[in-house]
Protein backbone atom coordinates (compact mmCIF):
# COMPACT_ATOMS: atom_id res chain seq x y z
CA UNK A 1 0.00 0.00 0.00
CA UNK A 2 0.88 3.41 -0.69
CA UNK A 3 -0.72 6.20 1.54
CA UNK A 4 -2.50 8.72 -0.03
CA UNK A 5 -2.64 12.29 0.88
CA UNK A 6 -5.67 11.43 3.17
CA UNK A 7 -3.97 8.69 4.91
CA UNK A 8 -0.95 10.80 5.48
CA UNK A 9 -3.18 13.39 7.34
CA UNK A 10 -4.98 10.57 9.01
CA UNK A 11 -1.79 9.18 10.33
CA UNK A 12 -2.49 9.64 14.00
CA UNK A 13 -6.04 7.46 13.59
CA UNK A 14 -3.91 4.72 11.82
CA UNK A 15 -3.63 2.40 14.90
CA UNK A 16 -7.48 2.33 14.24
CA UNK A 17 -7.59 1.76 10.62
CA UNK A 18 -5.21 -1.32 11.52
CA UNK A 19 -7.60 -2.75 13.89
CA UNK A 20 -10.79 -1.92 11.79
CA UNK A 21 -9.15 -3.84 8.61
CA UNK A 22 -8.49 -6.68 11.14
CA UNK A 23 -12.20 -6.69 11.87
CA UNK A 24 -13.38 -6.06 8.39
CA UNK A 25 -11.09 -9.50 7.43
CA UNK A 26 -12.24 -11.68 10.01
CA UNK A 27 -15.65 -10.89 9.27
CA UNK A 28 -15.41 -11.72 5.77
CA UNK A 29 -13.82 -15.19 6.96
CA UNK A 30 -9.95 -14.34 6.72
CA UNK A 31 -7.57 -13.91 8.70
CA UNK A 32 -5.01 -11.01 9.05
CA UNK A 33 -1.33 -12.18 9.08
CA UNK A 34 1.03 -9.25 9.45
CA UNK A 35 0.90 -5.47 8.85
CA UNK A 36 4.32 -3.98 8.31
CA UNK A 37 5.36 -0.61 7.93
CA UNK A 38 8.17 -0.31 5.27
CA UNK A 39 10.84 1.60 3.54
CA UNK A 40 10.67 2.09 -0.29
CA UNK A 41 8.27 2.55 -2.81
CA UNK A 42 5.55 1.08 -0.33
CA UNK A 43 4.49 2.12 2.72
CA UNK A 44 2.69 -0.47 4.22
CA UNK A 45 2.34 -4.21 3.32
CA UNK A 46 -0.59 -5.76 4.63
CA UNK A 47 -0.88 -9.88 4.35
CA UNK A 48 -3.75 -11.87 4.65
CA UNK A 49 -5.37 -15.17 4.11
CA UNK A 50 -8.87 -15.36 2.45
CA UNK A 51 -11.20 -18.53 2.16
CA UNK A 52 -11.13 -17.70 -1.99
CA UNK A 53 -10.28 -14.79 -4.55
CA UNK A 54 -13.89 -13.71 -4.38
CA UNK A 55 -13.63 -12.96 -0.67
CA UNK A 56 -10.52 -11.56 -1.06
CA UNK A 57 -11.41 -9.07 -3.12
CA UNK A 58 -14.67 -8.13 -1.52
CA UNK A 59 -12.22 -7.59 1.57
CA UNK A 60 -9.65 -5.43 -1.08
CA UNK A 61 -12.67 -3.45 -1.82
CA UNK A 62 -14.05 -2.71 2.00
CA UNK A 63 -10.70 -1.99 2.85
CA UNK A 64 -10.37 0.18 0.05
CA UNK A 65 -13.22 2.34 0.89
CA UNK A 66 -11.18 4.07 3.55
CA UNK A 67 -9.48 6.09 0.56
CA UNK A 68 -6.14 6.19 3.05
CA UNK A 69 -4.09 3.74 0.59
CA UNK A 70 -3.65 2.98 -2.96
CA UNK A 71 -3.07 -0.64 -3.18
CA UNK A 72 -1.63 -3.65 -5.05
CA UNK A 73 -2.76 -6.60 -4.79
CA UNK A 74 -0.80 -10.07 -5.39
CA UNK A 75 -1.79 -13.47 -5.16
CA UNK A 76 0.70 -15.44 -3.50
CA UNK A 77 1.34 -19.47 -3.91
CA UNK A 78 3.05 -21.32 -1.45
CA UNK A 79 5.61 -23.76 -2.20
CA UNK A 80 3.84 -26.59 -2.29
CA UNK A 81 0.89 -24.97 -4.40
CA UNK A 82 3.50 -23.95 -6.93
CA UNK A 83 4.93 -27.62 -7.03
CA UNK A 84 1.81 -28.73 -7.94
CA UNK A 85 0.78 -26.24 -10.78
CA UNK A 86 4.77 -26.83 -11.89
CA UNK A 87 4.26 -30.64 -12.18
CA UNK A 88 1.41 -30.71 -14.36
CA UNK A 89 3.09 -28.60 -16.85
Amino acid sequence: MRWTSQGLAGLPGWRERVEEGERIVEEAGGRLEGVYVTLGRYDVVEIFEAPDDDTAMEIIMRLNRFAAEHTETLRAFTREEAAEIIRRI
